[in-house]
């Protein structure tokens, strides 16, 4: 099996990681021939998976879509017993500088948007598996030995020849006297996601004819082990070009990095973002998703707690713009910390 720098499952998985190419060219040929697979692909869209349906194996790898759900059993273990979740996020001090730098790239003109993440560790009564198990999300993704993801972000959707994107930008706590009418009437807030929304049509009109907005910032409530959020998000549309299925790989990689997680102009901000972070985000903010044989979902691979030798990383963050406030940035930061087990 081949060497990879962000935890390898050497010792935990049958399944050997692909470079961008062998990625491509596996997804392009699966795809043509109709043929179910799950597909895994880090941040900076290096290196990942593609599994056939038939070589799945949930002892190495479970995941659950909104459009596939997980047939998995349950593990045995009440999902009311109480979890423990104690976190060491960066300090202030530390976080500081790196969204000084963001801003200062910024005011500089060179980015409009950079979505700024950390690590943070964390100590939890459960392993990997079990909070994958009692996840409640959209999107779930258990890799053995390696990381468990409870996203509700949506990357692309396709069903016939319709590909649609749903970004999220914008989190509030749902407990605030009037959270929904605060959240879409922040100013940094609805600059944040028109920037995203942008970002992601242009994103489209690179793979797709008559791209256009469905749904502009609508709220979803998210339940999490700390208390509920108020999330906002946008449908994106367009119509794939009939032979799309052959061309499905590049495609995909075509619209990497996810805008949602990276920023705008994304060149430059991916530039930003390597400078300011001064870490790996490997698989997280990535993609990951299944086709089926004729239609695909997939999401983006946030709300992610991966397995560092002993410790456990939890890897978050939200998008800066020139409106944003240092405290506020950093509160986000934690506040996304959680996992929805209630």
């Amino acid at each position: 099996m081949w060497a990879n720098k962000f935890h390898a499952m050497t010792a935990f998985s049958p399944y050997l990681i692909l470079n961008k190419q062998q990625l491509i060219d596996q997804i392009n040929r699966l795809a043509a021939s109709h043929s179910p697979f799950l597909f895994i692909i880090d941040y900076k869209a290096e290196q990942g998976y593609v599994i056939k349906h038939d070589e799945l194996d949930d002892r190495f790898i479970q995941f659950h879509t909104e459009n596939y759900p997980s047939t998995a059993q349950l593990i045995n273990r009440s999902i009311h017993q109480l979890l423990t979740w104690n976190i060491n996020p960066i300090s202030l001090e530390k976080y500081q500088p790196k969204f000084d730098y963001v801003v200062d790239q910024i005011h500089k003109g060179n980015s409009f948007l950079t979505n700024l993440t950390q690590p943070t560790e964390l100590s939890t009564n459960l392993s990997l598996f079990e909070l994958y198990q009692l996840g409640s999300a959209k999107y779930k993704l258990w890799l053995n030995g390696q990381f468990t993801v409870l996203s509700p972000e949506t990357f692309v959707r396709i069903e016939g020849r319709t590909i649609s994107s749903f970004p999220m930008k914008g989190t509030i706590d749902a407990t605030i006297p009037n959270a929904e009418e605060i959240l879409l009437n922040d100013p940094k807030e609805k600059a944040e996601h028109a920037t995203i929304v942008d970002l992601i049509r242009n994103d489209l009109s690179l793979v797709a004819n008559h791209v256009e907005v469905k749904r502009y910032r609508y709220v979803e409530k998210l339940t999490t082990n700390r208390h509920d959020l108020l999330q906002v998000s946008s449908e994106i549309s367009g119509q794939l070009p009939e032979n799309f299925h052959k061309r499905l790989g590049d495609i995909l990689f075509a619209l990497l990095p996810a805008g949602s997680i990276s920023g705008a102009p994304k060149k430059k901000t991916l530039e930003i973002i390597e400078q300011a972070e001064g870490y790996e985000r490997g698989f997280y903010t990535g993609i990951f998703g299944y086709f089926d044989g004729t239609n695909l979902d997939s999401a983006v691979l946030i709300r992610f707690i991966e397995q560092q030798d002993e410790k456990i990383v939890f890897k978050s963050g939200g998008g800066i713009t020139a409106q944003s406030e240092l405290k506020k940035e950093y509160e986000e930061l934690i506040q996304k910390v959680y996992v929805p087990v209630f």
